[in-house]
This record gives structure tokens, C-alpha cells and sequence, in this order.
């Protein structure tokens, strides 16, 4: 889609919860978390440096909770990425975006997948996070 370019930004929305597959990173990752050497999985953020094309942006509202090693600086540095990471300032865009709901500008709706009552919380959240189900988002309703 870039032409071998990259694209101009990537997003590591995940953080340290990101569970790759396949990749010796997340190998490593794994057993580190598993022996508690770690606390962060850094699959996610390592692919979108890695995929960024140069002179990029890598935003970063995943959270991360810990030390970071195995990150690719040496990458990051030799496309001259800008790194912009911190939690999401939710305050000043939820007017902004609540209005275009309100409006039917934009409809969010698409990322919920379950609606499920509060009394199956524990079984929604299995759900979720071993990805069964196709489960992307749930709703839960007291």
C-alpha cells in the first residue's frame, strides 16, 4: 500500500498486554513475564517502529508499566521516528466526540462485539482475552 515506503504513522494502541505470536520478541517476551522478570510485552511497539516508514511518527497510547529492553532504538534512530507517547487526554477530546455521536456524525458502535449482563463479567472477560468468539469489544449492562 506504500510502495515499500512504510506508512507515515503507526499506533501501538495495546502496550504492555500485546500478545504476539510467532516472533522470537514474543517469545522472549513471554518467558520473561512468565518467570516475572518483566512486566511489559513489547510486540506491539517493536512492529510499529519497525513498520514505520522513515521520517515517521510512533504514537503510543498503549501503557506500558515497566523497564523496556529489546526495543529497536537503533531503527527508530536511523528513520528519525518521533516518538510521541502518554496517556489519551480523553477530556479534551470526549466533547468534541460526543457531540459527533450525538449528531450521528460517527458511529463507534462497530468495535462491540458482545452485550452481555454484569452477572457475566468473569466468562466476558475469559472471552476477550483468550479471543474466543471473535470477541473485540464487550458491554456489559448492571
Amino acid at each position: 500500500m506504500t510502495g515499500g515506503r512504510g506508512p507515515d504513522s503507526c499506533i501501538d494502541a495495546v502496550g504492555l498486554e500485546a500478545h504476539g505470536s510467532g516472533s522470537i520478541g514474543a517469545l522472549y517476551d513471554k518467558g520473561k513475564t512468565s518467570l516475572m522478570l518483566a512486566t511489559d510485552r513489547l510486540e506491539a511497539l517493536r512492529e510499529a517502529i519497525l513498520a514505520c516508514g522513515k521520517g515517521g511518527v510512533v504514537s503510543v497510547p498503549g501503557v506500558y508499566g515497566g523497564y523496556l529492553d529489546k526495543v529497536p532504538m537503533g531503527a527508530a534512530f536511523a528513520k528519525g521516528l518521533t516518538m510521541r507517547m502518554g496517556q489519551t487526554h480523553v477530556h479534551r477530546y470526549m466533547p468534541k466526540l460526543l457531540a459527533l455521536i450525538d449528531n450521528g456524525s460517527i458511529d463507534p458502535s462497530f468495535v462491540i462485539s458482545h452485550r452481555v449482563p454484569l452477572s457475566e463479567a468473569p466468562s466476558a472477560y475469559r472471552m476477550f482475552l483468550d479471543k474466543q468468539d471473535n470477541c473485540t469489544k464487550v458491554v456489559m449492562r448492571p
